[in-house]
């Protein structure tokens, strides 16, 4: 099976994932951790790299930007195309199938406002190389923001999880965590290590939020359901985002960087 047919058979439970509330938390904060820093005075030109079906494209078309959304699964991206449909953001929502690896050259280097990467890392042997490509599509004071599997996060939710000391410290010496969705390995990686990496291609700031800072740490899942509950529960992970101690923990970690000169 070619790689982006385990992520096109993947797209109905894809989708029911998106519709949890782990899902919509994921994208809720995300987009309300972007809001701290985006101009938007004006309609942004945004790369969505590795996009997929559209969840954060759609969220940042509906508030005006225009994006791109480049990703190498082809029914990914017809799903997106039918969400931008559905939104009325057809005009606002390109996508492009292609490699993040090997963009067009008129993304490559196209200057953008915003550029997305993210759960790409997870996926890819070479960050230090996809950092760069998306650095290198932005243009002198753009952001860019990167979301990646949090490894502080794996040994805490292994203990709340299954309450196993012995499973605590395989994932204390775990380098990748198995998605069965995708089946595949997903890298793990640290706000430290990430921002560093921003920096040395040229970010001249970055900033570290966290996602999910107690979602995945509160055992009832049918409880999170409720609207009631999950209402308060966002506005808390909303609320926490940016906070020590609390970001160092959380499920994924969120890096909103700024290119400098």
């Amino acid at each position: 099976m070619a790689d982006h047919e385990k992520f096109d058979t993947a797209v109905p439970a894809w989708q029911e994932w998106q519709d949890a509330p782990w899902g919509r938390l994921r994208y809720a904060v995300a987009e309300a951790d972007l809001g701290r820093h985006l101009d938007e005075d004006r309609p942004l030109r945004v790369l969505d790299l590795g996009g997929g079906d559209g969840g954060d494209a759609v969220r940042l078309a509906a508030r005006g930007h225009r994006v791109t959304v480049v990703d190498h699964a082809p029914v990914m991206l017809a799903t997106a195309t039918r969400r931008a449909a559905a939104a009325g953001l057809t005009d606002r929502i390109t996508c492009v199938e292609a490699d993040v690896a090997a963009l067009p050259d008129h993304l490559a280097y196209g200057a953008f406002d915003v550029v997305l990467c993210h759960s790409v890392l997870p996926y890819t042997p070479d960050t230090e190389g996809t950092l760069g490509v998306a650095l290198g599509a932005l243009r002198e004071g753009g952001l860019v923001s990167v979301i990646a599997m949090n490894r502080h996060s794996e040994p805490l939710r292994a203990a709340v999880r299954t309450m196993d000391p012995e499973a605590v410290l395989t994932a204390l010496r775990a380098d990748t965590v198995h998605t069965e969705m995708f089946d595949a390995e997903l890298r793990l990686h640290t706000a430290e290590e990430l921002g560093d990496a921003l920096r040395v291609l040229g970010c001249s700031e970055v900033h570290h939020y966290g996602i999910r800072v107690f979602c995945d740490y509160i055992p009832d899942d049918t409880l999170k359901y409720d609207p009631a509950y999950y209402a308060h529960l966002e506005r808390l992970e909303i609320e926490t985002a940016g906070r020590t101690p609390y970001k160092h923990t959380a499920r994924l970690l969120h890096l909103i960087g700024r290119r400098g000169d």
